[in-house]
């Protein structure tokens, strides 16, 4: 009986960690501008979003779109989700930083050294897994304050 009830404390144990070590980011997410509201001078026009789950337990994301006055936006960086800063190029901030909260919900930081741009904020990943939406607020590359609810749908 004590053999029986070992196992399936294992098992139990083993599937939620399982459950709980998936990635709910991953996948291909794009934006919604109908739902999205912002500050920013110059806001996404379109962005689609391609979040992969890393073999160390981080994350890959590509992102490629456009800004409203035609600035294209692509580029690629990873991350793990341990808080400490990695390094970005081609963006417009040179750092990010992830932590998880729960299974669907993260914080982030991103910000250029020795510049203004800085936001914080927060991925919430919707309960049925198919609506990413995204907090932040801060300074864009001039300064001024910025506040934003981005979201994204699952493709």
């Amino acid at each position: 009986m004590r053999n029986i009830a070992a196992k399936l404390v294992i098992g139990v144990a083993i599937t939620a960690i399982g459950m709980f070590g998936a990635d709910s980011t991953a996948g291909t997410w794009k934006y919604n501008a109908a739902k999205s509201k912002t500050t920013n001078t110059n806001p996404i026009k379109s962005q689609t979003d391609v979040r992969e789950a890393t073999p160390d337990g981080g994350a890959k994301d590509t992102r490629t779109g456009q800004l409203m006055d035609g600035t294209p936006s692509n580029y690629t960086y990873t991350y793990k989700y341990d808080g400490k800063e990695s390094p970005v190029t081609g963006a417009p901030f040179d750092t990010i930083s992830v932590k998880r909260i729960d299974a669907n919900t993260t914080s982030f930081e991103v910000k250029m050294t020795g510049g203004k741009y800085h936001l914080t904020g927060r991925n919430v990943i919707s309960k049925d897994g198919k609506t990413l939406t995204q907090t932040s607020k801060g300074t864009d590359a001039e300064g001024k304050p910025v506040t934003s609810t981005i979201v994204f749908d699952k493709q």
